[in-house]
This record gives C-alpha cells, structure tokens and sequence, in this order.
C-alpha cells in the first residue's frame, strides 16, 4: 500500500493553498535522487544514496524569499551498492524503513546567497526525529523545454547532519577509539523539476 501511494506525494503537496504569485514545479523522480557520505572506520568515505525522492517546489519569481519546498525520499529505496549493507541500513538498527518509511524536508525560511545561489532552512526527519537544518542550494536553473514541451529546471543542494541526532546510533567503538561509522554524513540532493501545466 505505501509503494502505491508514494507517486501521489506530488500531487497531494500541489494541492496546498499557495501564493498567488507561485509557480508549481514537481521534483521528477526518474531523474532525482539524494547523496549520502561517510566517513567508515575513521579511514575510508563511503557513499550510496536514495533513488526515489519525490515533492514540490512552489517558487515565487517575483520574490524568491516567498517560495517553498517540500520533498519526500523513500526510505527503502537507499542503495549504497552492497546487498548485506543496504540491509542492514534498512534494519532497525538504522532508518528502520518498515517503521519510517520516509525521509522528509520541509522549508521554513528561503534567502538569497549570492547569484543563483540560495539558503533554505527547514525541518529534516529521519526516523521520527525533526531537526532544523540548512540546505545550501545552488539554482533552480534557468527553465527549458523538452522535447515533448515540458518545461524543466533543476536544483542541487547540500548539507552536512551528525547522525546520531536523527537517532541512527548505530556504531561500535574501535579498539583504538573511533566509530566504525562516522557521525558526520554529507549529503547531496539533486532534482529535475517540472513546471506544472496550468488548467
């Protein structure tokens, strides 16, 4: 049932009562995903990622401060490239996807950061757990059409979280000290966005 309902996420943010002056743009979740790093036995980055994210960005043109964002990752859809890790990371022992399916951002404060650069600060939740963080966003870019008239754009953004605070504790302590995963976790998200057809 979850995996049916996940392709309305976009529909249901669209929905939302917007400003007048905001456009709508769908994440397109065929061409997004979400980037994760770090640090293992204090030696090695390790990466993997997302591949279903999905959500909405409501951009005011006009006034760039006045536009929103939500995005919805499915938890279960992380691939960090190892049948074994990518269970265990499933597990209750980490994002416990059976219990909290999804990933969650939702903006609260939108600044410009320089050209074509901007700050979001928002509630993530990982786990149940809500803590504000800032996404360092680099776009939306400069629309485009597609071959079928669809207009498009996309975004990436980065942050850096300490696990621990989303409760993923998870870690054995090394004999010479050290986490066998490091607290520190980059993250990158990238998104194809898809303006909303009016009418």
């Amino acid at each position: 049932m979850r995996r049916r309902l996940f392709p309305l996420i976009p529909v249901l943010f669209a929905l939302a009562v917007l400003p007048a002056a905001a456009d709508v743009w769908d994440i397109d979740p065929a061409h997004s995903s979400a980037v994760f790093k770090v640090r293992h036995l204090a030696v090695a980055n390790v990466s993997g990622g997302f591949g279903k994210v999905a959500g909405v960005l409501n951009l005011d043109e006009s006034d760039v401060t006045k536009s929103t964002v939500e995005a919805v990752i499915e938890a279960a859809s992380i691939d960090s490239g190892h049948e074994g890790r990518d269970k265990h990371l499933k597990s209750a022992e980490f994002f416990d996807v059976e219990k909290f399916p999804t990933i969650t951002f939702k903006s609260k404060k939108v600044e410009k950061a320089g050209e074509g650069m901007l700050k979001v600060l928002g509630d993530l939740t990982i786990r149940g757990v809500t803590k504000e963080v800032i996404l360092n966003v680099e776009g939306p870019l400069a629309p485009v059409k597609d071959p079928w008239g669809n207009t498009k754009s996309g975004a990436s953004a980065t942050t850096k979280i300490n696990r621990q605070d989303f409760g993923l504790t998870w870690g054995p302590v090394m004999e010479g000290g050290g986490l066998v995963v490091g607290n520190d976790v980059s993250i990158t998200i990238d998104v194809e966005l898809v303006k909303k057809k009016q009418g």
